[in-house]
């Protein structure tokens, strides 16, 4: 059995792909990830930017959308929700078949409009409209306007992967978003159906953390600092798993889930390690849990099915890991400006691809019109 599927079956721990081209849609590659296990599709700027740069498979309906007059921009978000849309019609049978459990494909709005809440609720209502599948969950930066925007959404019924999380402090604001939004979709909509249609998914970055972290231990340069390297991203996912099992149990939690209201998963996101020293399925291995995802580049998820260790983790160590962060304290690292600090430079970096994607595609453009 491929240890995805086991993954899942004996662990409740749902592995998705974090990528998505359209060669493997033309191709199968992406019919067999799911065969083998996958549950899920992930994408942001990023991704988008490099496959429309990879290969031919974009040139034909760019070339017809660069004819009709359409804009660069126009012509990046017409190729990118047709992607979308036809993974989420390839994922569609699991989706139905896991009665809404997976099967979903996520989008990211505009990485301008990280900072205004307004925007970013028309534009996630216009992605929800327009590509019209009850798979689809649309990115909203985890930003201090778009954790309202979460909010105002959820309670409007749609479903959101809110994405660019680093740190304990705003993961809590983020959960009790979702459950003020499913309290205020009840009360204006009262019975299952309402509440049973909302998806979320809570992206916890793991990566970037320890990437960060260890800067400034290094920078300590002392024995006990440098001890503590490769260790603060998975002990502060660690904790932030306890407080998922927290907040999504007790009386508040179970008036909402009686009424039909799903959990609100941790997806675990930037899985792949960036250091060289450290396994390739470190941050796969250590965050094993039930109602929890973890979506995966090509690389990580072809080294966890290579040499992975299918078992139960999330739980294991959170004492130790409680410690591990106090310890970082003692040693003058701000976890909580750790966190500020990536938040800034994640979205500054899909910004960044957002905007190569876009220049590319208005040279190609340029080059078209003088053929």
């Amino acid at each position: 059995m491929p240890k995805l599927v086991d993954l899942y079956d004996r662990h409740g721990q749902s592995p998705w792909l974090d990528d998505l081209r359209r060669s493997w849609l033309l191709d199968g590659t992406l019919a067999r990830r799911l065969e083998h296990g996958v549950r899920g599709i992930t994408s942001n700027p990023s991704i988008f930017q490099k496959a429309m740069a990879d290969g031919s498979a974009y040139d034909e309906q760019f070339t017809a959308l660069a004819k009709d007059g359409c804009s660069a921009v126009r012509s990046y978000w017409a190729m990118a929700t047709s992607d979308v849309a036809d993974a989420l019609d390839l994922l569609a049978p699991l989706y139905r078949d896991s009665g809404g459990g997976d099967g979903f494909v996520s989008l990211e709005l505009a990485p301008e409009l990280a900072h205004d809440t307004e925007a970013s609720v028309e534009a996630a209502r216009r992605f929800h409209t327009d590509i019209a599948r009850p798979n689809l969950l649309v990115k909203i930066p985890a930003t201090d306007e778009g954790v309202p925007a979460v909010q105002r959404l959820i309670a409007q019924g749609a479903s959101i992967n809110v994405t660019l999380i680093f740190g304990l402090e705003r993961y809590a604001e983020v959960m009790e978003a979702y459950l003020s939004g499913l309290e205020e979709l009840e009360a204006h909509e009262a019975g299952a159906a309402s509440l049973s249609r909302v998806h979320s998914v809570a992206s916890f970055f793991i990566s970037r953390v320890d990437v960060e972290i260890d800067r400034r231990l290094e920078a300590i340069g002392s024995p006990e600092a440098l001890e503590l390297r490769g260790r603060a991203a998975v002990a502060q996912a660690k904790l932030a798993y306890r407080a998922f099992r927290r907040t999504f149990s007790g009386p508040r939690w179970e008036a909402l889930e009686a009424k039909g209201a799903r959990v609100q998963r941790p997806l675990w996101a930037s899985t792949s390690t960036k250091n060289p020293d450290y396994p390739d399925t470190l941050y796969v291995d250590s965050l094993i849990g039930p109602d929890t995802v973890n979506t995966m580049p090509v690389a990580t998820l072809e080294a966890f099915e290579d040499r992975g260790t299918v078992a139960a983790t999330a739980e294991d160590g959170v004492e130790e890991a409680q410690a591990l962060l106090g310890r970082l304290e003692d040693l003058g690292i701000d976890v909580d400006d750790v966190s500020r600090v990536l938040e800034d430079e994640g979205v500054a970096a899909f910004a960044k691809s957002f905007d190569q994607g876009i220049d590319a595609l208005a040279d190609k453009a340029a080059a078209l019109a003088q053929r």
